[in-house]
Parts: structure tokens; C-alpha cells; sequence
């Protein structure tokens, strides 16, 4: 009894505070369209048929007449028909992958539950043609490639290896990473080559147990998902934490050097992407000079950035 009014309790109190963001960035900002949105992902360099792997900050894009479904809108307009959207709609009930993992009678079911990514993926998975079964990483897509990039994701031995989105998403022609209003630290794509380098990756991310997660597709059959917990001791120093500003500012500094990330605009928000292929084959690159998402201030300081990027890090 009291589970249900807590979590009636929790959704009201979200709903208060997105309503009371939506009114404060609507009194700072100015309003933006759809049409604009999508005119400035052209300008970005994002072309019909494009595969897009979207990582965004909807309030950092400014007011968007529309909110969430506009720049889905204005992603679909960007990308035609012909082109694919992926958003992650992860879920974790219990906060982090090793705690799911370890709760006592949890099922993933794409039928039923949702994700805790923020407003626009919960838009995006109303929308989307496809989602990935997976108990921790669930992924959902839409447009030309959707069902390829999603259909295998339970049946992969890891979270992030062969048969997954990312491993997927990476052949495709015309395939990009993007960011919306986010650094370089929230994007989840790092974690592909940490699966193909297996035990030549510079870091022991993983720890040693992987679980085996129930999970139900959409016709109700029952799969057992392997999950593999990150290891906390090198999760801690990873790029996506609040105190590795020298990390996000590093790779930043090292893909525009290396003249892989174009920059831009969309709306109110710095916007950049990056060629999936491109940026695989760097991190590859930069893993064999020991450089990764985890990599401490004194192996960053060890390297010398590549390109135009060293003389803006040295300034600063």
C-alpha cells in the first residue's frame, strides 16, 4: 500500500518541478521552433539519411515551442525518412547497474516500464518504432535502421559488445554521435571499445561477475541478459563525474585537434557530433597510448593532445 502513494508522491513532485523549470527557462529564454531546430542541425552538418546516436539537455536548447516532441520533430525533419534516431532510454530501478542487479525479483519489461533519462528520451520512447530488451541499457530507435540497430541486444554476452546498438550502430554509413547542450562527458558510445579491446583495454572496468537478468520482449517470452556491474574503483575517475571537468575538457580539446568534432549550434545550445567510425577508431587509437574515459591528470599530462588542441590546453 504504501509503495504505490510513494511512487504517486514522487511522480507528483517531478511533475511540480519540470512544470517550475519550464516557466524559468521560459521567462530567461528565448521561444524556439521546430523549423529552427531543424535548420540548425542542417547547418550543424546533420544530413538526410544520417544515423544519429542523440545525447541532448532539452533545457539548455532554450524554450522550444513544442518541448520535447518538437526536437524530436526537428531531428526526424533533420535526418528524412530514410535516416535513424537513437536515444538511450535506459532504465535502473535501483540507481546504478551493480544495485539492479542485484534486486530481488526485478524483470525488465519494455511493456511497462519506462526510463529515468530525463524528458526527452521519455518523449522519444512514445515515439520510437523500436526498443532494445535489456535489463539496464535498454536503447530505443527510430526510422530506417531502428529494428537492426535494436533486435539483438539480448542476446548479446555484454552490455555494450557484439550484436549491441553501439556495436551495430558503428558500420553504419553515415552514422554520428551527437550532442545537444552536453560536454563530452555523458556519452555512453566510450563503452563500445571497451568491450572489443576485452583485456588489451588499458583499464579493468568490469568486475568480475556478470549476472544473468530476467527480461520479457514485447510478445512476453523470457530471456536471461548478461550484466556485467562497472567496477567502482575505476567507475569513480570516469569522465561523466562532477570532478572530472580536466577529462571533459581533454577529449574535447583532443577530437577538435584532431580535426574529428564539428561545432555548432542547435537553438540555445552548444550542439557537436562526431562520425561514429571515426570516433571508434580514435578511441582506439588514444587507448594505446593509454588514454581513456579513466585516465588520471597525470596520464592526461603525459600525452600531448593531438593537434590544434595542445596549444588551447597549454593556455589554460
Amino acid at each position: 500500500m504504501l509503495e504505490p502513494l510513494k511512487k504517486l508522491a514522487r511522480a507528483l513532485l517531478e511533475g511540480a518541478r519540470r512544470r517550475r523549470n519550464a516557466r524559468q527557462v521560459r521567462r530567461a529564454s528565448r521561444q524556439v521552433t521546430r523549423a529552427e531546430l531543424a535548420r540548425d542541425l542542417a547547418r550543424l552538418g546533420i544530413a538526410r539519411g544520417d544515423t544519429l546516436f542523440v545525447h541532448s539537455s532539452l533545457k539548455s536548447l532554450g524554450y522550444v515551442d513544442g518541448g520535447a516532441a518538437a526536437v524530436i520533430g526537428a531531428l526526424q525533419d533533420a535526418v528524412g525518412p530514410e535516416g535513424t534516431l537513437l536515444v538511450p532510454t535506459y532504465y535502473l530501478p535501483a540507481g546504478t547497474v551493480k544495485a539492479t542487479c542485484e534486486m530481488a525479483g526485478y524483470v525488465f519489461d519494455p511493456n511497462s516500464h519506462g526510463t529515468n533519462m530525463g524528458r526527452l528520451p521519455e518523449t522519444f520512447l512514445a515515439l520510437a518504432s523500436h526498443r532494445s530488451v535489456h535489463p539496464t541499457h535498454s536503447v530505443s530507435a527510430w526510422g530506417r535502421h531502428a529494428r537492426y540497430l535494436t533486435e539483438a541486444h539480448h542476446l548479446a554476452l555484454s552490455i555494450f559488445g557484439e550484436g549491441s546498438p553501439w556495436q551495430r550502430f558503428v558500420g553504419i554509413e553515415g552514422a554520428k554521435v551527437l550532442g545537444l547542450g552536453v560536454s563530452m562527458g555523458p556519452v555512453t558510445f566510450y563503452h563500445v571499445v571497451e568491450d572489443a579491446l576485452g583485456d588489451a583495454f588499458p583499464e579493468a572496468v568490469w568486475e568480475a561477475r556478470t549476472y544473468r537478468l530476467p527480461c520479457l520482449d514485447r510478445e512476453g517470452r523470457r530471456w536471461e541478459v548478461p550484466v556485467r556491474p562497472f567496477a567502482p574503483a575505476v567507475a569513480g575517475r570516469r569522465i561523466d563525474y562532477p570532478q572530472r571537468e580536466d577529462l571533459r575538457a581533454y577529449f574535447g580539446a583532443e577530437f577538435d585537434g584532431a580535426g574529428l568534432r564539428v561545432n555548432g549550434q542547435v537553438g540555445d545550445a552548444p550542439a557537436w557530433f562526431i562520425p561514429a567510425q571515426a570516433f571508434y577508431d580514435h578511441l582506439r587509437h588514444l587507448a594505446a597510448d593509454g588514454i581513456t574515459i579513466y585516465s588520471t591528470p597525470a596520464q592526461l599530462a603525459a600525452r600531448p593532445l593531438s593537434g590544434a588542441g595542445a596549444p588551447a590546453m597549454a593556455s589554460a
